[in-house]
């Protein structure tokens, strides 16, 4: 690429029209010219030819991606191992792309087509690349839905308000029939549990009839709340092929789910639009296939991105990975999760945030702490569903280690005047 046509792919914010902008931050490492590859990289993700040849016109004014802001440092060498390794001296760089939406529009197959597609993963003397964020201006926010029911709406729904929300998994996950499956769930609301749900894994399976399930667990549900006095949820997974998500969610519904989940990318975050623009109830995403292009630093994108884009196609509330080891999450990350999650979109409303991963009564203070929030979903499986007392037991233990938690008391101190929380504790 002349000199030239590097600098027809650089821009300030002063001289653009930022409504009609989405602005990229990507981290990536090249070979080469560091001014030369950013250029690449806005060029190959929008107008990467920009005139006929042999005719004087010029569309990147108006098409093209430009980058706004660049930094390099040198790198001795690459810092992943690759089978092809570009010629040059090796920059890490960060830039801020701007893009214009007019290429593709509100839908989301083009939008993540531009921004996560050929032309960004290979452009020339860019073998490593992370999309970092992604920012939409209100002009482009404007035409999605986005959340119909949101955190206060999802408050509302179960009565829940100063806490936050607490969901159980059902355990076993796979292979339990309808009858003792609800039985489980039951047990959990008696004991505290605002949402008693199926794992991401269990489907409409023989064994396990979604309309067999919600119905019995929907009977339950109904018992429930007459027996304690408070609104309940079933969150029912209706993940499968797309055309069967808004026949499933209406099965569920209608036996007495009020909730349903989707794993967003498995059906696509265009699947999750499709189904809001159906939904009756709060749509609850999870993360399967998502740590396959997140975990490592150096290439893919930040997990952040597709919080964004699940609350942009409309999730109420989303699961994600959340603090402790076997998450293998950094806590910044999911603090930038959550804060995707809930900070201002334009006018989209928040989606709960729900960072879970082998949690329990023993690691809710910190989970607490590290948000600074309530308004978050707290998502144990086993803790409730394992626990050695059983299942009601198991949500008492996280409603009392909440108690602890709001009167200013240490959950251990709590746990010698209530057997539930101390045998969470263990």
């Amino acid at each position: 690429m002349h000199h030239d046509d590097i600098a027809g792919f650089f821009a300030t914010r002063a001289s653009l029209d930022t409504n009609a902008y989405l602005e990229l931050s990507f981290t990536f490492e090249c070979a080469g010219d560091p001014r030369a590859a950013a250029a690449h990289l806005a060029s190959e993700q929008s107008t990467a030819q920009w005139q006929r040849v042999g005719i004087a016109e010029d569309f990147r004014p108006q098409f093209a991606a430009k980058v706004l802001e660049l930094n390099a440092t040198p790198l001795p060498a690459f810092s992943v191992p690759l089978a092809v390794t570009p010629p040059g001296p090796v920059h890490r760089c960060r830039a801020v792309i701007a893009h214009p939406h007019g290429n593709f529009g509100a839908r989301l197959p083009n939008l993540i087509s531009a921004v996560l597609g050929e032309g960004v993963y290979f452009a020339p003397g860019i073998p490593l690349v992370r999309l970092e964020d992604i920012r939409f201006p209100d002009a482009y926010l404007a035409h999605f839905e986005g959340p119909q029911f949101g955190v206060a709406g999802v408050r509302e729904r179960l009565q829940v308000h100063g806490r936050p929300i607490f969901l159980g998994v059902i355990k076993p996950n796979i292979g339990l029939p309808p009858e003792p499956f609800a039985q489980l769930g039951y047990e959990g609301w008696l004991g505290g549990l605002d949402i008693a749900k199926d794992d991401e894994m269990l489907a409409d399976a023989p064994y396990s009839p979604l309309a067999e399930r919600a119905t019995r667990l929907g009977a339950l549900r109904v018992r429930a709340e007459q027996e304690t006095g408070v609104p309940k949820g079933y969150l029912a997974n209706i993940t499968d092929e797309v055309d069967r998500l808004g026949a499933l969610h209406d099965v569920a519904v209608n036996a007495g789910a009020n909730f349903v989940m989707v794993n967003a990318m498995p059906v696509g975050v265009s699947g999750v639009r499709a189904l809001r623009r159906v939904a009756r109830v709060p749509i609850v995403t999870h993360f399967p296939f998502i740590a396959a292009f997140s975990r490592i630093p150096a290439h893919g994108v930040h997990s952040r991105v597709i919080a964004r884009l699940q609350r942009l196609a409309g999730a109420d509330v989303i699961i994600m990975p959340g603090f402790g080891d076997r998450m293998m999450t950094p806590p910044h990350e999911v603090l930038e999760n959550v804060q995707a999650c809930l900070e201002p979109m334009g006018p989209l409303k928040p989606s709960l945030p729900v960072p879970g991963g082998s949690d329990s009564a023993a690691t809710l203070t910190g989970v607490y702490r590290q948000l600074g929030t309530v308004d978050f979903g707290f998502v144990p499986g086993r803790a409730v569903f394992g626990h050695p007392m059983g299942p009601r037991a198991g949500a008492m233990s996280l409603r009392q280690a909440w108690d602890s938690i709001a009167a200013g008391v240490p959950v251990a101190e709590h746990a010698r005047s209530h057997p539930e929380l101390a045998a969470a504790l263990g």
